[in-house]
């Protein structure tokens, strides 16, 4: 039995263009002369994001921890949407590295995202040298943990304007950002608007094996590139990734695909009984009272999933065909009451 793999949009492997772009990729010294193809990546993406430059980094962690060492300095407050990835998900980075003091918004706005006014009243007001001073806000677009949910343009650009009201550098995590745009049909620049850095990551949904961008102004940029030194991530011959990363990016007109088979997978379940909510992008999370049990249960069936709270995560991606979510709820089918039972 094949093994249906819904864990992540990560799973999915090069394909044979992108093999073939690696293959013959034109290299250099990124740390010395600098390597071509990465910086023709590098380039591109900035030019996606109507930002001055761009750096590759080996994983979306380092480019958000090297944002928040550049944004912070040590017992700075930074402020963002609960369970969002830089909280929960990348080891302390932001505190250990950084020296930042996390400040969790609850979901006012919407599915992770707060409101602008909860931006405003959780940045204060200037006071004695020995207060905390808040200096960054990070937002997570799409957020992982509400389920791929999107921030609107229009709330971008209140949440944004909120925090240079108050005096807060911005940075985007936007590992996911190519699937916003794509939900909303705005081009990807509108959605970075604003942002003092904005991270992107190729390997979600984008199919590339390994790699994100840190894209910002060309100083931050440039003390971003020390940063990744000092971090280890300086590479050598990275352009066989860098060309990975160029044909991930020809994939962007096809994300739309994704989410597409996110909202067949949702319709089918709901015909077996689950109740969820409908996806905005490649994301489901579907409630159940034993995700242990659940995922047991379907492991045996061959349908992969990983749990996130009291839900079962399920991500869309180009390595699933449309057959493929077809399958997967033919094989949940029998299953359903042994999942479902408390």
């Amino acid at each position: 039995m094949r093994p249906l793999d819904f864990r992540s949009d990560t799973v999915t492997k090069p394909s044979p263009e992108m093999r073939a772009a690696m293959a013959a990729a034109e290299v250099g010294d990124d740390v010395l002369e600098g390597d071509p193809t990465l910086l023709r990546l590098e380039a591109r993406v900035a030019e996606l994001l109507g930002l001055e430059a761009a750096l590759w980094t080996p994983t979306g962690c380092m480019a958000n921890g090297i944002a928040m060492m550049l944004h912070l300095q040590r017992g700075d407050r930074f402020l963002a949407p609960a369970q969002a990835h830089v909280l929960g998900s990348e080891l302390g980075t932001a505190a250990w590295l950084a020296g930042g003091m996390p400040e969790a918004l609850p979901w006012e706005g919407g599915p992770g995202r707060p409101t602008a006014e909860q931006v405003r009243k959780a940045a204060g007001s200037a006071g004695p040298y020995y207060v905390l001073r808040t200096r960054l806000l990070c937002l997570e677009n799409t957020h992982n943990f509400a389920g791929g949910a999107v921030i609107p343009l229009a709330e971008h650009r209140a949440l944004v304007a909120a925090a240079k009201e108050k005096g807060l550098a911005v940075h985007l995590d936007g590992a996911r950002l190519w699937h916003a745009a794509a939900a909303q049909g705005c081009a990807l620049h509108e959605l970075a608007a604003g942002a003092d850095t904005v991270s992107v990551c190729l390997s979600k949904g984008l199919g590339a094996p390994m790699g994100s961008l840190l894209a910002g102004s060309k100083a931050l940029v440039e003390e971003g590139r020390r940063v990744r030194k000092m971090l280890g991530g300086g590479v050598r011959q990275g352009g066989v990734m860098g060309a990975a990363g160029l044909v991930a990016l020809d994939y962007l007109p096809r994300l739309a695909e994704d989410h597409g088979k996110a909202k067949a997978l949702a319709a089918g379940l709901r015909q077996l009984g689950f109740a969820l909510p409908e996806p905005e992008t490649n994301i489901l999370l579907v409630p159940v009272p034993d995700t242990a049990k659940a995922i047991a249960l379907m492991e045996a069936a061959g349908v992969r999933v990983l749990p996130v709270g009291a839900s079962l995560r399920f991500i869309t991606h180009r390595d699933l065909a449309e057959a493929d979510i077809a399958e997967a709820l033919a094989r949940l089918a029998p299953l359903t009451a042994g999942i479902l039972a408390a």
